[in-house]
């Protein structure tokens, strides 16, 4: 079900955005951020073969970096810290939206524990891309709920971790252009957050048990 609402949002700019990742969460980003008026490249290792999979424009990792103003990491967490860090000179001077968990997984696939305690792994991509503005979200959601928050029956959280606070808002502008209203978007702070929100990954094969693959977000309930 659909919600009403009257709520004011963030004023929407179109951006240039590179996703990283055509699995299920990169695609649903790409063709949710293109429906919503962006210019959209999914950024792969392997062009030929993501194309098939996705109606967005699709080409090499660096090429999708270099032509982007936001990248949005949607590569699997336990190995994005390797991945992106590989690509430091092209990330400098960009704001990088991290919305991967970094988790163990276990036997059916799911999150059986954190792959890195004590810390994040939004605070990693920070500490090892210094010239890259770090910004932590949508993490905390199945993935068809980041393009689509209005579908859920209860206004849903999106969970912002990050030190640049113009990165942030960038962000934000463009969550708002997926249908994400202010009062949904919820500011924890520094990149350090982040830990709380990746920590929300543990819960996800319990609560797919109970509730079924349907979708969900983590909400803030005042």
């Amino acid at each position: 079900m659909t919600m009403n609402t009257t709520t004011t949002t963030t004023t929407i700019t179109t951006s240039t955005i590179a996703v990283l990742g055509a699995g299920r969460v990169g695609t649903t980003l790409a063709a949710g951020l293109a429906a919503a008026g962006h210019r959209v490249t999914l950024g792969v290792r392997d062009p030929g073969t993501a194309a098939a999979r996705s109606d967005a424009s699709v080409s090499a990792v660096a090429t999708a970096i270099a032509n982007s103003d936001l990248v949005i990491n949607a590569t699997p967490g336990d190995g994005s810290l390797e991945r992106l860090t590989g690509h430091r000179e092209a990330l400098a001077g960009k704001v990088l939206l991290d919305v991967s968990n970094a988790t163990v997984r276990s036997a059916d696939g799911l999150p059986g524990g954190l792959l890195h305690r004590d810390t994040s792994l939004g605070e990693l991509l920070q500490a090892a891309l210094p010239a890259t503005k770090v910004v932590k979200g949508l993490n905390t959601m199945l993935f068809s709920v980041m393009t689509s928050p209005g579908a859920l029956r209860n206004p849903p959280t999106a969970f912002l971790s990050g030190d640049d606070p113009d990165a942030k808002d960038l962000v934000r502008a463009v969550l708002s252009s997926l249908g994400w209203q202010d009062d949904w978007v919820v500011d924890l702070g520094d990149i350090s957050t982040a830990r709380g929100t990746e920590a929300v990954a543990l819960l996800v094969p319990s609560l797919l048990g109970s509730v079924g693959f349907v979708p969900f977000a983590i909400a803030v309930a005042r």
